[in-house]
């Protein structure tokens, strides 16, 4: 069964698509490589293209058979999305809907969704349930939202069975050493504080230490990216099955705060991090916490790999040796 994986030359669509012919699957990547790289597309053939053209969408589901769609292609920088609300809405909203279009329009009615924990905003209560108040704080929240909820009306008009996976952080690296977390423009807190580590950069800069948690700055749930990518196959046959649509958070249930973070690398790296103190981001909630006992309970997903010591631990190990070049 071939699956198209838009976005599957990025970091959780690498993964996903590694985990896709581990259980027998053939993913068909769709990227136009503008966040991805072509070094990380090794289980399948590379289709490049984006997601507004049409006829590019159309020759490759016709190419490649194409069964069911797995969708990562998406801007996804909450800071970015505050300055520059247009990228965000045109790539992760209109884009998309011509993806989804195009997929209507050749038969195609099973799609997984790469959603966020972002749709939930800043929760009043944790950890936060999928029946959480959906009040994004950013314009890429709201587009990850916008899109769920365009798949539930498409659902009920047009039979498209959807998957949408909030997850929230991911982190860590492939245990066989192939993929990890590269991002052209980084600002994950896990690769800034091992790059610092090995002396790859200057300080760190914490951003927020007067937040109303333990020691002052941020928390979030950190889920290994394996874990996520497992999550997207088990979806992607609960919708083959049973043929119902659902939503479910993906965490390990756990917050881990920046400090943390930092104090674990640290651990791993044998050596002390230099960090500074800078000010909140917009659009960053203080603390997000997953409940994620519906994809226990639904899909059978548990998230093995997730303890920070897992997450550190491989992601240091990918860091030392990853690849130098950009494609």
């Amino acid at each position: 069964m071939r699956i198209l994986v838009t976005g599957g030359a990025g970091y959780i669509g690498s993964h996903t698509a590694k985990a896709l012919a581990h259980a027998g699957f053939e993913p068909i990547v769709y990227d136009n490589l503008s966040e991805g790289y072509r070094w990380a597309v090794k289980w399948g053939p590379l289709v490049e293209g984006s997601l507004s053209d049409r006829s590019r969408l159309q020759e490759a589901l016709h190419l490649h058979s194409i069964e069911a769609v797995i969708h990562f292609a998406a801007h996804a920088y909450v800071g970015e999305s505050m300055r520059e609300p247009r990228k965000y809405f045109q790539n992760n909203i209109t884009d998309a809907l011509v993806l989804l279009d195009t997929l209507l329009d050749a038969g195609i009615r099973t799609f997984v969704f790469s959603s966020s924990c972002a749709v939930y905003g800043s929760p009043e209560t944790l950890p936060i349930a999928e029946s959480n108040p959906k009040l994004p704080l950013s314009p890429y929240g709201e587009s990850k939202l916008f899109l769920e909820r365009a798949l539930s009306w498409y659902g009920a008009a047009y039979g498209i069975r959807s998957a949408c996976l909030r997850y929230f952080n991911a982190a860590g690296a492939d245990a066989d050493g192939e993929l990890g977390e590269l991002h052209r423009c980084e600002t994950h807190v896990i690769p800034l504080v091992i790059e610092s580590a090995l002396g790859n950069r200057g300080p760190v800069e914490v951003f927020g230490t007067d937040y109303p948690t333990p020691d002052g700055t941020a928390i979030r749930d950190f889920v290994h990216v394996s874990d996520l990518a497992d999550a997207h196959v088990l979806a992607l046959k609960h919708l083959m099955t049973e043929k119902e649509s659902f939503a479910v958070n993906l965490g390990a249930g756990r917050g881990i705060s920046v400090l943390e973070i930092i104090r674990a690398v640290e651990k791993q790296a044998g050596t002390a991090i230099r960090w500074e103190s800078g000010p909140r981001r917009a659009g960053d909630p203080p603390a997000l916490v997953a409940d994620a006992s519906l994809a226990l309970s639904l899909l059978g997903w548990n998230p093995a790999r997730s303890t920070l010591d897992q997450i550190i631990s491989s992601a240091w190990r990918w860091h030392q040796r990853k690849p130098r070049h950009d494609k």
